[in-house]
């Protein structure tokens, strides 16, 4: 899971940090020291779980958190417990009053980790039988079916997608981390922020690299143990 941790206190923030290292299955992207970083963090990144503070300067965690489109898991470490039922009202994981013991932070990331595999889940039973999906493009809906498609790339406020059956890809405007939840796990990987390929299109895959007929595209830090699980899996 990737997570973030926000926390305008440096020494807060490293306990944090240390505190993630003992949970295997945690991959820290990214330490802010204020919200507006992790705002730039969340554009490029998808995110499974964020470690945040309340109180900060100029926008608060609660603020931060009702501001955000799409949610990842959230887990609250603060100093005050008269939060505690505003921040339910968002749906958060977990509520930790500092200082925070190792054994309720690992129980508060064990819950996550649970709702987490729900949520995949159910994403993955919710594709299985759908074959396709929309974008927008001039005012128009098209539809792409999943084993159409190739690979994507994210050119700054657009995705170009290329197909099987067209020679030249098709531009939306869009993101991939928008398009992204609406693929299959079964069937794309995320290789890097700018590229999602279809798992049956990949030829080769080298130490940062992913073949695609005559293609290279690069891997990704954040995105390696995905594609090592993918070989383990021997696509």
């Amino acid at each position: 899971m990737n997570c973030i941790a926000i926390d305008d206190e440096p020494l807060a923030l490293q306990l944090v940090e240390d505190n993630i290292k003992h949970v295997p299955y945690l991959h820290l992207l990214s330490s802010c020291r204020n919200v507006f970083d992790a705002m730039k963090i969340l554009e490029k990144n998808k995110i499974d779980l964020i470690f945040s503070d309340i109180q900060m300067p100029g926008l608060t965690g609660l603020q931060f958190i009702a501001s955000l489109e799409y949610k990842p898991l959230i887990i609250f470490i603060t100093a005050y417990k008269q939060y505690a039922l505003e921040s339910y009202d968002l749906a958060v994981v977990d509520y930790l009053v500092k200082p925070v013991p190792l054994d309720r932070f690992i129980k508060a990331c064990n819950r996550a980790k649970e709702l987490y595999e729900l949520k995949m889940a159910k994403k993955q039973f919710n594709n299985s039988s759908v074959e396709y999906f929309f974008l927008n493009a001039d005012y128009s809906q098209v539809k792409i079916m999943f084993d159409d498609i190739i690979w994507m790339e994210g050119v700054r406020d657009y995705v170009k997608i290329y197909l099987k059956s067209s020679n030249k890809p098709l531009m939306f405007r869009n993101s991939l981390k928008a398009i992204e939840p609406e693929l299959p796990a079964s069937k794309f990987i995320r290789i890097h922020k700018s590229y999602i390929v279809a798992i049956e299109s990949i030829a080769a895959i080298r130490k940062s690299s992913v073949f695609i007929k005559d293609m290279e595209l690069p891997i990704g830090d954040t995105f390696r143990d995905a594609i090592e699980q993918l070989i383990k899996k021997k696509i």
